[in-house]
Formats: structure tokens, sequence, C-alpha cells
């Protein structure tokens, strides 16, 4: 998971990791039912943490489940920014975006999960995937490489064909997800202004190996 600075003294370090578990716990609950209506008490025993500690990171449950999701999405920017490292391409770069997200349902289900449930709300938010995609299709504007003229209601459309993608992942796993990814790229990089052909070829590329 995204972590901070590290803490310079062993209270700060327990405080941290105090915070940690409750993120985590709130994570777990997330990606399992959804229900944020589970009591600070449950919560707090999920995490192995006291009662008390809760008060002393989050006001309230809505608080903290925010945290969550934002924990949740920055660690889903930061897996495909990990992957993508070196690529100049916007075109390959929004093609990555999908087609990794598409293999992250078998490897981070529990994110995946989070983000087909929750990433909504958050498609235009200043954390995780949105802030890169955002920079990406700008940058890819100002190059001439996508044809669009405003970057955020680009991002409304990108964002929402990606959880589209998850949402097929997650709810039909018999399918291939690597065809489906590759093909919903396609059709995003030909709204962006990329030629069928172009945009063809760019979303067939061999993907970055892993770190």
């Amino acid at each position: 998971m995204p972590t901070s600075a590290p803490p310079k003294n062993r209270f700060e370090r327990r405080r941290a990791e105090t915070r940690q578990a409750l993120v985590r716990a709130a994570r777990q609950i997330l990606a399992e039912t959804g229900d944020t209506s589970a009591s600070i008490q449950a919560i707090a025993e999920r995490a192995d943490v006291g009662f008390g500690s809760f008060y002393n990171h989050f006001e309230s449950k809505t608080e903290l489940f925010d945290a969550a999701v934002s924990d949740a999405l920055e660690e889903f920017g930061l897996v495909i920014d990990e992957r993508v490292e070196g690529i100049d391409d916007p075109a390959e770069l929004v093609s990555a975006g999908f087609r990794l997200t598409a293999r992250m349902a078998d490897s981070h289900p529990e994110l995946m999960r989070i983000l087909r449930d929750r990433g909504l709300f958050h498609i235009h938010s200043d954390s995780g995937l949105s802030p890169r995609a955002l920079r990406d299709l700008e940058i890819g504007i100002v190059s001439g490489r996508f044809t669009c003229g405003n970057a955020t209601t680009a991002l409304s459309a990108l964002g929402g064909t990606l959880l589209s993608l998850v949402a097929l992942r997650l709810d039909r796993p018999d399918l291939d997800g690597d065809e489906a990814a590759s093909d919903l790229a396609e059709m995003v990089l030909r709204m962006l202004g990329l030629a069928a052909d172009d945009a063809h070829e760019v979303t067939r590329r061999p993907l970055p190996e892993s770190a």
C-alpha cells in the first residue's frame, strides 16, 4: 500500500501503523461487501487496534472509508506508474493503462473491486490514476497526438470506459481480458483522434515487463 515519509520516532511509527491498520481494515470491508455500516468496534477489531484508537485518527467512519478509497486509488496509480516508466507516447500510455488494469483483476482483485464500486466518484480525483491520466491527455493534446479539445472532458470518457472494463473483468472472468482491454483502448484512442490503423497498432504493442 502507499506509504508516506517514514515516521521519525517510535511514537510516530506506532501511530502510523495504527492508522494504516484501520485503513487496511476499511479497504477489506469495501472489497468484500462494500457495506460501510460496519460499526467502529467491528472495524477496530478487524484492524486489531483498540476502540479508542479510532478517534485518534478519524473523526467518523465516512472519513475512514474516504481515506481507504484514496489509499486504494493511490496504490493503483503507483502500480501503473511502475510499469509504464519510460514510455513517452501519450497514446501508448493510455493503452498500457487499460491493458495493465485488466490484468490487475487477477493480480490485485481487492483493489479492482474497490475501483469498480467506488471509482466513478473519483474520476476527477487529485489522487490515483486520474491526475496521471489528465497529465497524459494534456500532453497528447498539446503535442497534437490527440485532437480532442478538452482534457477534462476526455478524462470523463476515458475514466468511465476504464471502469466499465474493470466491471467486465470482474463480472466475466471467462472473457479474454487482454483482448477486451486492447479493444476498448483502441476505441478510446480513436475517440481521442488517432487514425484506425494507428490506434490498432498502439494497442497491440508489447506491454512493458514487470519491474
